[in-house]
């Protein structure tokens, strides 16, 4: 068995603990075939009723999959999504998860990806996240700086914090493949300040594009830098102003993940912050739109009600 092989059988068999006779639904798109095949044998092999099935690529991260694949994903026991474009925001993958599907999403999930970062340890990936979770939870601000000039306080009071374990075995529960993060949804209309992105977001390259973003209300009111800010502008301008909400604020917790450019293992990775926009319905906030898009901050320093979470890309809870 070779390593991309060794991973989709992770995914199925560690991950979602997928059960003989279970059905198991794999969503895929063209540009992400070869993988779903991948995790389609894994399943078969585990005596699972194994169903994979082709959509046509979707716009945006976020955009529902056709009616007919999201009743579908009500009736399976678990729901497996490798695709060119998230399917994490939806209401489709909601409702799944509240008719008791296992469920994870691998928006543009490569197979070097799947090989490095499939491979990690997920028992201490899940202790990580379940402590960095659980201070986002106690927690009512916080407040994130970085060099790069990002200076921003959210408010986050009465939301829960979730880790993003890689180990979902029972009904209802969901997260990205590969995993590792620990997340929370801050109070809309609440969050104040900037954030420069200079690892990821919506294509721009790792290391030499940065994407500056001024914060009032909650609300993304202007996107400052050159060719990458450009492409952001485009991409959120058609949903309006729900898509500029400060929607997530993640914490990375892979020590496998690598900054590659591929936001599903950028925003996993130890040492780095993400703070998203657009929908946040998915994760206990109010904004339900066809976009949420994910932005890397590296070398950030975290504080909740004063105290020090991360120092410099250096996480202080271990």
């Amino acid at each position: 068995m070779n390593k991309l092989q060794e991973a989709a059988r992770i995914v199925v068999k560690d991950c979602l603990a997928v059960k003989e006779g279970e059905q198991v639904l794999i969503i895929v798109d063209e540009p992400k075939k070869k993988i779903g095949e991948l995790i389609f044998e894994a399943a078969k092999e585990l005596g699972a009723e194994a169903i994979l099935t082709e959509m046509i690529p979707r716009k945006n991260h976020g955009e529902e999959p056709p009616e007919l694949i999201a009743k579908a994903m009500k009736y399976a026991d678990v729901v497996i999504m490798p695709t060119s474009k998230s399917l994490s925001h939806t209401k489709a993958r909601i409702d799944a998860c509240d008719a008791g599907a296992r469920a994870t999403t691998m928006p543009d999930v490569t197979e070097e990806m799947m090989k490095r970062a499939l491979n990690a340890d997920y028992e201490v990936i899940k202790e990580r996240g379940l402590k960095v979770a659980k201070k986002l939870t106690k927690g009512k601000e916080v407040k994130v700086t970085a060099p790069n000039g990002t200076n921003i306080k959210m408010i986050i009071e009465g939301r829960a914090g979730h880790p993003d374990t890689g180990i979902y075995h029972k009904r209802g529960e969901f997260g990205n493949l590969p995993a590792g993060e620990a997340y929370i949804a801050p109070i809309e209309g609440k969050s104040e300040g900037k954030f420069v992105v200079d690892g990821s977001m919506a294509e721009a390259k790792v290391h030499t594009e940065e994407i500056e973003l001024v914060v009032e209300n909650g609300y993304v009111t202007e996107i400052k830098g050159t060719e990458a800010a450009e492409r952001l502008r485009e991409i959120i301008q058609p949903y309006g102003k729900d898509a500029r909400n400060i929607a997530e604020l993640g914490i990375g917790t892979n020590d496998k993940a690598q900054l590659t450019g591929n936001i599903l293992e950028d925003e996993k990775v130890l040492g780095t912050v993400h703070i998203a926009i657009g929908d946040n319905a998915g994760m206990g906030g109010v904004v339900s739109v066809d976009s949420h898009l994910d932005g890397i901050i590296e070398k950030p320093t975290v504080e909740i009600d004063g105290e020090l979470i991360m120092k410099e890309g250096k996480l202080l809870i271990e």
